[in-house]
Parts: structure tokens; C-alpha cells; sequence
């Protein structure tokens, strides 16, 4: 009988630490979505000026719809990011942004598209800077 319970008592805090890991491993994963979200956001101003910049180069010549292109690439850039935050907002409440409350089955399917998501978002972002601050050089 003494065996049983203590065999009981094991198991659950077995069970009881798995659960902790999981709920850790989600907050982890959370966290660094949102450390993608972070790390891009401030590009969002960079985005602005770069428009700015190419917008007075449009014109009809074959540099000038290089401009527009590099111009239209940054302004999808920046709509991918408003479209993502909305998005994630409205899959996710601010405890499970912020607190690592943990997430039901399908927020955590939710989590793996929006964790991919944000990573070409990204790449997006980072890729249309680039191309834009390349052309500019060029100048």
C-alpha cells in the first residue's frame, strides 16, 4: 500500500514537471516570436525614410521604375508587418503574449504558423532595406 502511494506521488511529479516543461517550452517559443517582432519593428521607421527617399527618384526612365519597384517593395514590407501584428493580435491575448500563460492546442498550431510567419517577415522586411539602400548607393 506504502508502495502504491509513493509509486502515485512519483508519477505525478513526473507528470507535474512535464507540464512545467511544456509550459516553458511554449513561453520560450512565445518569446522569441515576439524577439523577431522586436528586432524588426524599429526597421519600420527606416522603411518610411527609404520611401521618401526613392519616391522623388520615379520617374519614367528604366532607373526611375527601379526606384518605384525598390519603393513598392518597402511600402509591401510595411503593410506584411501591420497585417502580421494584426493578426497575431487577434490570435493571442496579452497574458499569453506577456505572461507565458500557456496555450491550448490549436493556439500552439497558431503559435508554429505565425512563429514562421514572422520569420519571413523578416526577411521581407530586411531584403527590401537592402535592395533599397543598394540602389541609392548607386547614385
Amino acid at each position: 500500500m506504502k508502495y502504491n502511494l509513493f509509486l502515485i506521488a512519483f508519477l505525478f511529479l513526473i507528470t507535474a514537471c512535464r507540464q512545467g516543461e511544456k509550459t516553458s517550452e511554449k513561453s520560450t517559443q512565445m518569446e522569441q516570436v515576439m524577439a523577431v517582432h522586436d528586432e524588426v519593428m524599429p526597421k519600420m521607421g527606416t522603411l518610411g525614410k527609404l520611401v521618401s527617399e526613392l519616391k522623388s527618384k520615379v520617374d519614367t526612365t528604366e532607373t526611375g521604375q527601379q526606384y518605384e519597384a525598390a519603393m513598392k517593395d518597402l511600402q509591401n514590407s510595411n503593410v506584411a508587418m501591420m497585417d502580421w501584428m494584426k493578426s497575431f493580435g487577434s490570435r493571442f491575448d496579452s497574458d499569453e503574449i506577456l505572461k507565458g500563460k500557456e496555450l491550448t492546442e490549436q493556439k500552439q498550431k497558431w503559435l508554429d504558423e505565425e512563429e514562421e510567419s514572422v520569420k519571413a517577415l523578416k526577411e521581407q522586411i530586411n531584403s527590401s532595406i537592402e535592395r533599397a539602400e543598394a540602389l541609392l548607393e548607386k547614385e
